[in-house]
């Protein structure tokens, strides 16, 4: 991690974020910690925004804004530097999946993002979406398998993918794009020495995480984290208590799906049903 003082404040507006705040900051003679205290947060928090480590947060803008008595100036930055081609709710996560030493994902109904073929990808993108083009479309697309790409950089991160039965039956866009969908899930498994894939079946009945998507993230030298989502919005959660229930909540039901080699025999025979007739 750069130390803020090695940042280039005009490689992207977030290093301008971080080095206008930290120059506001030391202007007052505050320490990380001190200014921390002003907008309820650690200053290890306050860190993270000045090293450009972290995507800058509306509310605190606001409050750094009110203690700095800069008018709008934090906020203006903070709304510059959030553009990004991923949806709102889901900015924070995907910045964080990019730091990540590892990723694990409770899926209901969709195979896990990271994992989705191409045709697959499209397939959601156009059944979520129904009144985009085909330019928003394919921005829609390649943003995701954009994000796939992690898994193969060489420090990426490990990723751990529970998807639940119904995943695997609920076809999307044909018989041909879930047979290859299916076929390149269980190839990962089998062949990606960093992922493992599980499969939770019907028959397990009911568990801990069935009420939706969870996303759980730890990294090297951050505490961890959970984001949930539904269809139009998400929650990125840092609270450690929630975050250890949620961890809790996903180790029980790890533990009550097939193992790793069942659940790539059932993913397999499942690619079957779709072949061709």
């Amino acid at each position: 991690m750069a130390a803020p003082n090695q940042l280039d404040p005009y490689a992207s507006p977030r290093t301008f974020y971080g080095s206008e705040l930290r120059r506001e900051r030391e202007a007052r003679g505050w320490t990380q910690e001190q200014m921390g205290e002003r907008v309820f947060c650690s200053g290890a928090y306050i860190g993270q925004f000045e090293s450009a480590t972290r995507l800058p947060q509306p509310e605190l803008s606001r409050l750094l804004d009110g203690i700095l008595g800069s008018g709008e100036h934090f906020q203006r930055l903070c709304h510059l530097a959030r553009k990004t081609r991923h949806a709102a709710y889901f900015a924070d996560a995907a910045e964080l999946e990019q730091q990540a030493r590892t990723i694990s994902e409770y899926a209901p109904m969709l195979v896990p993002g990271l994992l989705q073929t191409e045709a697959y990808a499209r397939g959601l993108t156009r059944s979520a979406l129904p009144s985009a083009s085909d330019e928003e479309i394919e921005g829609h697309v390649r943003t995701r398998l954009d994000r796939a790409g992690l898994i193969d950089e060489p420090e990426g991160p490990d990723v751990w993918a529970l998807i639940h039965e119904a995943a695997l039956r609920t076809p999307v866009d044909g018989p041909g794009v879930m047979r290859q969908q299916l076929l390149q899930l269980s190839g990962m498994g089998r062949d990606h020495r960093r992922v493992t894939v599980q499969v939770m079946p019907f028959v397990e009945g009911p568990h801990p995480l069935m009420y939706g998507t969870v996303l759980l993230m730890t990294f090297a030298d951050a505490p961890p984290v959970a984001y949930t989502e539904s269809a139009h919005s998400g929650q990125l959660i840092e609270e450690p208590g929630v975050v250890a229930k949620y961890r809790r909540s996903y180790d029980l039901a790890r533990a009550a799906a097939l193992s790793p080699k069942a659940s790539l025999a059932l993913i397999e025979s499942a690619a079957k049903d779709y072949a061709d007739p």
